[in-house]
C-alpha cells in the first residue's frame, strides 16, 4: 500500500470514527441501552432527554436539577440548582460551606458558568465568605458587562446583589486544616537539596506521617475520631483538586 493511500485510509477511518462518536453522543444510535438512573428502566437506543451529568460529588443533587428541566426550565438554572445543593452541605468538604480552606484557614471559592443557548458566560475567583458562588457567577453573567470578577471585588459585588456573608469554615474542615498545618513541616521542609528530604524516606517505604509523634498530634486535633483522622490523612497525602462539574441538556438538545 502506498504512503498516500495509507494516509487516505487513515483519514477516512478517523472521519468515520468521529462521525460514529458524534452520532452516539447525539443519541441517534449507539451501544446497548443502559439503565436510566431516574426510572431504573433501560433507555431507548435514541437516548433520552433531558439529561444531566456531574462529577461524583454532585450526583446525589442531580434530581433537583432534573425537576427543573422536566418542568421546561432553563439548563443553566438546572445546573446551578444542583450545584447549590452541594455548596449548601456542611458535610461536603469539596466546595461551598465546609469546603477545605486555603493555607490561611480561609475557605476561598471559584465558579464559572456557561449558557449554551445564549453563548454567554460568567465567573468569579478567590471569593471569601460567600457560599453560593455558582449563583454568583451566574449573576456576573446576567447583571454585568464582565466575564470574571475576582477577590474582594467579587465579594463586594455579591453583597450588593443580596448574597449573605458568612464564615464558611466548619469544625470538620478546620480540624483537617490544623492536621495539614501540623504535617507541613514534613511536607515542605527540609528542601529537596537536603539529605533529610522526605522523598528519600518515602522511597524506602517509610513516611514521616507514620511517626508516633505526628499520629499522636493527629489524634489530638481530631479528638480521636477515626473517620476524621482518615479523611485528614487522605487530604494531607493527596491534596484534592478540582471542584464540582455539572452539565445539563434539555429536550431540544
Amino acid at each position: 500500500m502506498s504512503l498516500w493511500s495509507r494516509r487516505k485510509f487513515f483519514l477516512a477511518s478517523l472521519a468515520g470514527t468521529a462521525a460514529a462518536g458524534t452520532t452516539n453522543l447525539l443519541g441517534a444510535s449507539g451501544p446497548a441501552p443502559q439503565p436510566d438512573p431516574w426510572s431504573g428502566q433501560a433507555a431507548a437506543g435514541k437516548g433520552k432527554r433531558p439529561v444531566m451529568i456531574s462529577s461524583a460529588n454532585g450526583v446525589r443533587a442531580l434530581e433537583k436539577g432534573m425537576d427543573i428541566l422536566k418542568g421546561g426550565g432553563d439548563t443553566l438554572d438546572a445546573a446551578v440548582a444542583a450545584v447549590t445543593v452541594v455548596e449548601d452541605d456542611p458535610n461536603d468538604d469539596s466546595v461551598g460551606y465546609g469546603g477545605l480552606p486555603n493555607e490561611e484557614g480561609e475557605v476561598e471559592l471559584d465558579a464559572s458558568v456557561m449558557h449554551g443557548p445564549t453563548r454567554r458566560a460568567g465567573s468569579v475567583a478567590s471569593v471569601r465568605r460567600i457560599k453560593n458562588v455558582a449563583k454568583l457567577a451566574k449573576a456576573v453573567m446576567e447583571r454585568t458587562n464582565h466575564v470574571m470578577i475576582v477577590g474582594d471585588g467579587a465579594r463586594r459585588f455579591a453583597v450588593a446583589q443580596g448574597f449573605e456573608e458568612m464564615n464558611l469554615l466548619t469544625e470538620h474542615s478546620r480540624k483537617i486544616w490544623l492536621a495539614w498545618k501540623a504535617s507541613s513541616s514534613f511536607n515542605w521542609r527540609p528542601g529537596i537539596d537536603s539529605p533529610e528530604w522526605n522523598g528519600k524516606a518515602a522511597s524506602r517505604g517509610k513516611s514521616p506521617l507514620d511517626s508516633e509523634e505526628f499520629r499522636a498530634e493527629l489524634a489530638r486535633i481530631c479528638g480521636n475520631d477515626e473517620v476524621l483522622m482518615a479523611r485528614a490523612l487522605e487530604v494531607i497525602e493527596a491534596p484534592p483538586t478540582g471542584t464540582i462539574n455539572c452539565l445539563a441538556v434539555n429536550e431540544r438538545g
